[in-house]
């Protein structure tokens, strides 16, 4: 079973991913840091639930676009 996230968080880290898509990969250290960088985040929490789905958004964008 895998984590289910709020639609909040789901619709930041994709508004987050197609507007600065290339500052993202599949690392969530450094993604953690990006968007702590591009979004005003208020909690540490906040900050690593959408560094997380950012990273796997990501993983999941780049592997439809390579199949495709």
């Amino acid at each position: 079973m895998g984590n289910i996230r709020p639609s909040n968080i789901k619709r930041v880290a994709r508004e987050l991913v197609n507007t600065y898509g290339d500052k993202f990969n599949g690392d969530f250290d450094h993604n953690k840091k990006v968007v702590s960088q591009i979004a005003d985040i208020q909690t540490k929490r906040l900050r690593n639930m959408l560094a997380g789905y950012v990273t796997r958004y990501w993983k999941v964008k780049k592997r439809r676009e390579e199949g495709s």
